[in-house]
């Protein structure tokens, strides 16, 4: 049997696993069918999610490879994963720890990492990656806790915590820890909090909602000056040759063409 040097996790870690206990694994297999049901308005029938819906086959398989992780056959937890990512094209390392009600949509190039720790009532979307950035045999993936969504291709790396209730936009690369109740977009990611909390436990999946952080504090630099110059009765002799309109389109004052 493959030798290996197991991972010690904090002694936090183990309440993910804890709180799947009381449930056998066809009781799970239900309760992850009922939760795609909530979650993808596409899925038309119990059905359709257990026969052909990817996110909820990898979970499965990620339960008995996960199993024979712990029961210390790596090899086999191995070759398991690794026949669920041929069918599925989702990656769960069988260390992984994942809580209940995990939904992975569509799925196709989610990678999960050996010691990344999910929460209950999390939702994924296809292309996110849960990474690790050290060679060193320690908690080097991130940790997800309850209610959060992850928009499609978003990178969360490193031993990170991502805050309950937080959503991370699309194709956002998150390499520093997350408070609850916020909201990450760009590459690096910027950390957006809420001003009022979240509190009804439904994943909050209006991902394509984002702030552009940036873009709204150089309106109000923009704004600011313009005030400024008001009071003090200046005028400037040209205007900016890159403004913002209403909604949000930036125009260039510019004859001549422009290549992006």
């Amino acid at each position: 049997m493959e030798k290996t040097n197991s991972v010690k996790l904090p002694a936090q870690t183990k309440q993910t696993q804890s709180k799947m206990e009381h449930l056998n694994f066809f009781q799970l297999m239900a309760e992850d069918i009922r939760t795609a049901l909530e979650r993808d308005p596409a899925a038309r029938s119990g059905f359709e999610v257990f026969t052909v819906y990817a996110g909820v086959h990898a979970l499965w398989a990620h339960r008995i490879s996960h199993w024979l992780w712990k029961h210390k056959l790596y090899w086999l937890a191995r070759a398991n994963a690794q026949i669920a990512r041929f069918f599925t094209g989702i990656e769960i390392h069988p260390g992984a720890r994942i809580g209940r009600r995990l939904f992975i949509d569509h799925g196709m190039g989610v990678v999960i990492g050996e010691t990344a720790e999910i929460a209950d009532d999390v939702t994924l979307y296809h292309g996110v990656t849960l990474g690790g950035v050290s060679l060193e045999k320690v908690k080097r993936h991130p940790t997800i806790e309850e209610d959060v969504v992850i928009g499609a291709g978003a990178k969360v790396l490193g031993n990170i915590t991502i805050g309950s209730h937080s959503r991370i936009g699309a194709n956002a690369v998150v390499v520093k820890s997350v408070p609850t109740q916020s909201v990450v977009v760009g590459v690096p990611g910027q950390i957006i909090r809420r001003m009022h909390e979240v509190r009804e436990n439904i994943p909050d999946l209006e991902h394509a909602d984002l702030p552009d952080a940036i873009s709204r504090y150089l309106q109000s630099i923009n704004a600011r000056m313009s005030s400024l110059e008001a009071k003090l009765d200046v005028h400037p002799k040209e205007k900016a040759i890159l403004h913002q309109e209403a909604d949000g389109t930036w125009e260039i004052d510019w004859d001549g063409d422009y290549v992006i």
